[in-house]
């Protein structure tokens, strides 16, 4: 009899792809490093300043470029980890796609979520005492910097890191509502301090942070929350000229 021939072994049925594909130990690295980024931000600022004999009578002149180095470096630090970890592009990674809906509609409904969080602060008593953020937004330039800063590098940079980064994590293991919920409560924590310790600050802020999770969650976009997010913040500052305007 002669012997059958050889067969080749079936190939492996590839695995399944893991969306999203870092996973917690990224989270810890990030979180773990953000801390050293946020004092080099400062101190390179600050070094700066002193080296050239500047002295800004407006807070906001030193604010401003330490977030914006500090947003660079950390967006910088998630592009590293997805290109050394992973060899994965950075922007759709997190997200920053076209969406398939009208384009204004996150805009649209950015304002639509200014009003509704507003109409939440009415009924919980949201305090409108003096606080750091209120102190900074007295001087008219400052308040101009400010409200250029909230609705371009702010709402974009927040968005890749909580939307883009964290919350697909999180739904993945808490699934969609809780998932959403788990992102927003640090985004809304992390203003705490900025808004004079006011819990009830942080609640709005994060019911505003889970309307823009939705938006990311739908449409699979960060660059459609992010839209949706420099809406909201537009209308407030919108609304905060008006009432200077007014007087009020």
């Amino acid at each position: 009899m002669e012997p059958e021939p050889l067969q080749a072994p079936a190939p492996e049925p590839p695995k399944p792809r893991r969306d999203p594909f870092w996973g917690y130990t990224d989270v810890l690295m990030f979180v773990g490093l953000a801390m050293p980024c946020m004092l080099f931000s400062v101190g390179l600022v600050r070094g700066a300043m002193w080296l050239l004999h500047l002295h800004p009578a407006l807070k906001t002149w030193e604010l401003l470029p330490e977030q914006a180095i500090l947003y660079a470096l950390l967006t910088g630090l998630l592009a590293a980890i997805f290109r050394l970890q992973y060899d994965r592009p950075f922007w759709q990674s997190l997200g920053w796609v076209p969406y398939r809906i009208a384009p204004l509609l996150p805009a649209i409904l950015g304002m639509l979520t200014a009003i509704l969080v507003n109409l939440v602060g009415l009924l919980i008593r949201v305090p409108n005492t003096e606080n750091p953020m209120t102190q900074l937004l007295k001087d008219p330039a400052s308040m101009i910097m400010i409200a250029i800063f909230g609705v371009t590098i702010g709402p974009l940079c927040e968005e890749l890191v909580f939307r883009g980064f964290l919350q697909p994590l999180l739904v993945r293991s808490l699934g969609v509502a809780g998932g959403i919920l788990a992102a927003n409560i640090p985004f809304g924590l992390l203003h705490y301090q900025q808004y004079g310790n006011s819990w009830r600050h942080v609640v709005v802020i994060t019911l505003a942070g889970a309307a823009f999770g939705c938006m990311r969650q739908a449409t699979g976009s960060t660059r459609a929350s992010t839209l949706m997010h420099a809406a909201y913040n537009g209308l407030f500052f919108l609304a905060l000229f008006g009432a200077k305007g007014a007087g009020r």
